[in-house]
């Protein structure tokens, strides 16, 4: 009777690739649904030309028809190998794989990373995590592999680790030490909006400057004690499988013999760690070179056909977006191998890819689960319903018409709300700014304030949402340090571990923007909350 009763009360639990399969059939049912019922919206978009609003209308496109399975079917590898995270993540991957299978990251972790205090190594992640939105995605590529490996090196749990990298880059997105990809994507729809009211209107790049960066700092000590007062004891220790037997094994080795030895591994490793510095700063100071204008040879990652220096690393066809996470693999995979060879740590080219190919291996579940995460993001963006809540919300906000902090509010909390089911920054800004720049202009309040409160309700959500293309990377890194492969991280399991990381950030977020408004603050050189 009680084994029947621990039968029924036992949990099932699906597989996040599961997850997303059925995600993708209910997204072409309701498609079907809400087309049906010409679901349909309007949002006004500000014509460059003649400064002047144009109306487009968007309906729900039929993923339940002839049609719409043709598009499924028939763009299933190119939605695959046009997916954002999965180029980034595999040149990345290289780069760290080499780099650990040479030893360098194990014994950089074990000498360096191991003495600094868990509150400051923190802070550090998801400050570093934080200003990575600086450029696009590459905080979700490079930094969750690469931390999830050290926290297993020094004895934390590498759970741990992804969720501290993957909520410093979410939900600080957009927030820097520099003005960089944001101010590209948002600063054109920002400038175009509030000439609708002041023709003469300037948003310079740097208007934000002050702002990102104090905020950095404010999200990063925030981030801090949550995760360490509240996540970190939740997660708790990680078991790692005991590579010895349990019955003792006797070694006829003479303990002169062990510590010559040791001292002979020390010798090698400061050796190695000596070679991968030179050849590290060697490569720092090349790819430094490479973003100077107008020296011999130099600007090789900037786009010269750009007027301004921030078009030129940041714009559309920039080499330099397109190009960092290869120079970041590139970097540890010279530095990786200077210390292999310096160390002595690896004999031969076979070695090294033997190492290579086992620790890379572990990749394969992650590439499964991100070709199906790639064709639910793409038929859901072929549905128009992202695009459509958005236009709904933005009108809602119009219609309401608050004034004051009230709109600062609203305005947050819109965008936020919107940001679950539209995650680009650019598209959701050039929906909103229309609406919201000019209502901020005429409550007296600045159109570069109006970008700052953007920045906070797409960062309030980013990483609390399944369509944000990068999550998938956050949810299979889970899983490959899962240790009970019978209850994987489902996306609710995995929303769970950072539920107090988003309600405590959202309430900072909002904080943050009143308060400045309040106090008048400077948000950049010379830019205030209001006008």
């Amino acid at each position: 009777m009680n084994d029947k009763k621990k039968l029924r009360l036992k949990k099932f639990y699906f597989h996040p690739i599961t997850v997303y399969l059925i995600l993708i059939g209910l997204t072409i049912i309701l498609s079907g649904i809400l087309s049906s019922l010409e679901m349909q919206a309007t949002y006004d978009v500000v014509n460059k030309n003649t400064l002047e609003l144009e109306s487009t209308l968007v309906a729900v496109e039929n993923m339940f028809s002839f049609d719409g399975l043709k598009f499924i079917i028939s763009n299933a590898a190119k939605n695959f190998l046009s997916f954002g995270p999965l180029s980034s993540l595999i040149i990345s991957l290289i780069g760290i794989t080499i780099a650990e299978a040479t030893g360098l990251i194990e014994v950089f972790s074990r000498k360096y990373l191991k003495k600094i205090p868990k509150g400051t190594l923190t802070f550090l992640i998801i400050l570093v995590a934080t200003i990575s939105s600086l450029i696009n995605d590459v905080g979700y590529t490079i930094l969750i592999p690469l931390i999830a490996l050290v926290y297993f090196i020094i004895g934390r749990n590498p759970i741990l680790g992804i969720v501290t990298t993957f909520c410093g880059v979410a939900f600080g997105y957009g927030v820097s030490i520099f003005v960089g990809s944001t101010e590209v994507a948002l600063i054109n729809y920002t400038k175009l909006s509030s000439m609708l009211i002041d023709e003469t209107s300037h948003i310079s790049l740097t208007s934000n400057l002050i702002f990102i960066i104090l905020t950095s700092i404010i999200l990063s000590i925030v981030g801090t004690l949550i995760i360490e007062k509240i996540i970190a004891p939740k997660i708790g220790k990680y078991k790692k499988e005991e590579d010895t037997m349990a019955t003792e094994q006797y070694k006829s080795i003479s303990l002169e013999e062990e510590e010559q030895k040791l001292i002979e591994q020390e010798k090698n490793e400061k050796k190695g760690l000596r070679c991968s510095m030179i050849v590290g700063i060697i490569v720092v100071l090349i790819f430094i070179y490479s973003l100077l204008p107008n020296l011999p040879s130099s600007g090789m990652l900037l786009d010269m056909n750009e007027n301004t220096y921030l078009n030129q690393l940041f714009g559309d066809n920039s080499y330099f977006q397109d190009g960092f996470t290869y120079m970041v693999a590139l970097f540890f995979i010279l530095t990786g191998l200077a210390y292999g060879i310096g160390s002595k740590s690896i004999k031969s080219d076979k070695e090294l890819i033997e190492r290579a190919n086992n620790r890379f291996s572990q990749v394969g579940s992650v590439l499964m689960l991100m070709f199906v995460v790639a064709q639910f993001i793409a038929i859901f963006k072929k549905t128009n319903i992202g695009i459509i809540i958005t236009s709904w919300l933005a009108n809602l906000l119009e219609f309401l018409n608050p004034t004051g902090i009230p709109l600062l509010i609203l305005t947050v909390v819109f965008i936020a709300l919107s940001n679950f089911v539209l995650t680009g920054a650019g598209t959701k800004w050039m929906i909103f700014s229309p609406v919201v720049v000019p209502m901020f202009m005429q409550s007296n309040i600045s159109p570069q304030f109006a970008q700052v409160v953007m920045r906070a309700g797409d960062s309030m959500t980013n990483g609390y949402t399944p369509f944000l293309a990068s999550f998938v990377i956050f949810l299979g890194y889970l899983n490959i340090y899962n240790l009970n492969k019978e209850k994987p991280y489902s996306i609710k399991r995995a929303l769970n571990l950072i539920t107090p990381y988003f309600l405590i950030i959202s309430i900072t977020w909002i904080l943050i923007i009143v308060g400045w408004y309040i106090l008048g603050l400077p948000i950049g050189p010379n830019v205030y909350p209001t006008i």
